[in-house]
């Protein structure tokens, strides 16, 4: 049995927003949570063991929103790096928490292993509106590229530049929610001026891997590691995940750059996208922050492991 589709509140069906739909998306919008309580606090407590830089502020609130990074207090020109990137969607609360609890936790590990390299918010006002978008109703995960549309996008890109060539992994933290279809992708339609075609959540844990550069024992490795604490996502009847393929258990592909994805900012050989399911009746908040954590020891530890050698 088919389903009525409700017309997103903004905008007329067909036609793409304006400035004028824009103001008023913007005005639904609403307060939260804290990123001073939740992110930043936490991380200038780090500062005792890690050096925390700021990189950039968002300038539609300076003093609100500064850009935090966390980086290996002795750093080693000698060593490989090791970026990990959380909050690109500031809805998606296990990748901003994930990374901060792998810092607390592990990160002390890896001292003269891998020089590490930690953006845990990388959308500090989406953190506190529980949004995909940006306020200018941009998505910073399809804002990776030259001349960037996302103040945020383009923060990391500066940030990551003096080290880009030197990027061994990259492990960017995401999560699929309910609220994919029942918000973020209805107002993408709505946004865009097209149709909003129905979707399935996939029920567990994935990755998204790159479709112009797959590592498949790589992607396979991460997927083994958060198995032992969480759900991994089915295919659906279709063979799908989101839309794509299933290659792998728990795997599909993206062409990273082509689309503007966080993980394509490097030329590391290992990347991948996380996407956790917080929804699931039988994954609580700690669970899910810790699937991000285990994905992001087991991507350090496989590229440390394999890592490439240089003719």
């Amino acid at each position: 049995m088919s389903t009525i589709q409700v017309p997103y509140p903004i905008g007329a069906p067909g036609v793409p927003w304006g400035q004028a739909e824009v103001i008023a998306w913007l005005s639904r919008q609403a307060v939260k949570r804290s990123y001073q309580a939740d992110v930043r606090r936490p991380i200038e407590a780090l500062g005792s063991r890690y050096e925390v830089v700021q990189y950039g502020r968002l300038d539609y609130h300076p003093d609100k929103y500064p850009l935090l990074a966390i980086k290996s207090r002795v750093w080693r020109d000698t060593l490989p790096c090791a970026l990990v990137t959380g909050g690109v969607h500031g809805y998606e609360t296990s990748g901003v928490h994930g990374a901060l609890q792998f810092v607390d936790r592990h990160a002390a590990s890896y001292d003269g292993k891998v020089n590490l390299l930690i953006a845990p918010c990388v959308s500090p006002w989406a953190y506190e509106m529980i949004h995909r978008w940006n306020m200018h109703a941009v998505d910073p995960n399809r804002s990776f590229r030259d001349d960037s549309p996302a103040q945020e996008s383009a923060a990391l890109m500066r940030l990551v530049a003096p080290i880009r060539d030197r990027v061994l992994v990259h492990i960017d933290l995401h999560e699929t929610t309910d609220s994919d279809e029942s918000e973020f992708r209805p107002a993408l339609a709505a946004r865009d001026g097209v149709v909003h075609e129905p979707g399935e959540i996939p029920d567990g844990f994935y990755l998204v891997d790159d479709g112009e550069n797959p590592q498949p024992a790589f992607q396979q490795a991460v997927i083994s590691a958060v198995a032992k604490v969480t759900r991994i996502a089915s295919a659906d009847r279709h063979g799908q995940i989101i839309g794509s393929p299933m290659v792998a258990p728990g795997v599909i592909r993206y062409p990273l750059k082509q689309l503007g994805l966080c993980a394509s900012i490097t030329d590391a050989p290992y990347k991948t996208t996380t996407e956790v399911y917080p929804d699931s009746p039988s994954a609580t908040p700690e669970q899910c922050n810790a699937a991000q954590v285990a994905a992001v020891r087991a991507a350090i530890d496989f590229a440390l492991e394999h890592r490439p050698t240089v003719p």
